[in-house]
């Protein structure tokens, strides 16, 4: 029954019988008649199929989440045992993240720990956008800002904020800048990540409660923040971007805050797990690592 679980978690998570034939080195008639005999086990269709495409059924849906759980209990209880019999951490460890802080900061982060515990089997995934962890098999996923899913724990590793900033080139001939309403004149540099017309900048005023949403426009715009950046050097703009990712380019006056009394909404980075009765002590152990070092990798934020 337990083969049959993790068979089915596998199927699903690759979402068709021809990956899962790939990724098991089975023929595709293989996979297919392991699902006929599965389904005809439990008495219930499982999955609509083609070779290319794989739908669950509501009865495939409960089997796969209930049956994750008690797989999920298995591995858990296994390492916890091999934990305290060799006093080391193993088993699996899957991570995602977006590109930037991902490739900046968990890779690296990630190398370190499994240098610490090489019987740990680590993976990390990179994405735009942060995935679903249990339907994709994440065990930590990295996020901006608290998940309003209530079946996830959050555990802050780096205190973040947004930084509206431009090189000194382009304040040089900048119009003037002294409320966000201002910025209707400047030339603006967006990241377009979806298919609104405009972005929306949101400050918070530092001597009261005050809040402001501008809409910015400019004429240079991209999908990736490292273009924007680049942009933002070589002149061409203002740009709001993360605290972590330019305060090196502040340090150096490469770049210079502007509108010091109206900062850029709060952006932490989060540690997000799913709540389970016995976390596995690698998961901890890992986030405890990433609280721990993620401090002496980004200064502390200017003003809290």
């Amino acid at each position: 029954m337990l083969d049959d679980l993790a068979f089915f978690q596998q199927l699903a998570r690759a979402g068709s019988l021809t990956a899962t034939a790939r990724e098991l080195g089975l023929s595709l008639s293989a996979v297919s008649k392991r699902l006929k005999q599965l389904e005809a086990r439990l008495g219930v269709t499982l999955a609509a199929r083609t070779t290319r495409r794989l739908t669950l059924t509501a009865e495939g849906e409960r089997y796969l989440t209930q049956g994750g759980l008690i797989l999920e209990e298995l591995q858990t209880l296994e390492s916890a045992l091999s934990d305290t019999a060799s006093q080391g951490l193993t088993g699996r460890l899957r991570v995602n993240a977006t590109f930037g802080f991902g490739r900046r900061h968990i890779a690296p982060l990630l190398s370190h720990f499994c240098a610490e515990h090489s019987a740990v089997e680590s993976w990390l995934e990179l994405t735009n956008f942060p995935l679903n962890l249990s339907d994709h098999g994440f065990d930590v996923g990295i996020r901006i800002g608290e998940p309003p899913d209530s079946r996830l724990v959050a555990k802050r590793i780096l205190p973040n904020r947004r930084v509206l900033c431009a090189s000194p080139s382009y304040m040089a001939k900048m119009p003037a800048l002294n409320v966000p309403s201002d910025l209707a004149q400047h030339s603006c540099l967006v990241i377009r990540e979806n298919d609104s017309d405009f972005p929306l900048w949101r400050f918070e005023y530092r001597h009261s409660s005050q809040r402001q949403a501008v809409k910015v426009s400019g004429q240079l715009a991209s999908n990736d923040g490292e273009v924007i950046t680049r942009l933002a050097l070589d002149g061409h703009g203002v740009m709001l971007r993360s605290w972590w990712d330019v305060n090196e380019h502040l340090a150096s006056g490469a770049l210079r805050t502007l509108l010091p009394d109206w900062q850029g909404v709060r952006a932490d980075f989060y540690a997000v797990f799913e709540h389970r009765r016995h976390i596995p002590t690698r998961i901890s152990a890992f986030i405890d690592f990433l609280q721990r070092e993620m401090a002496g990798r980004v200064p502390a934020l200017p003003n809290g």
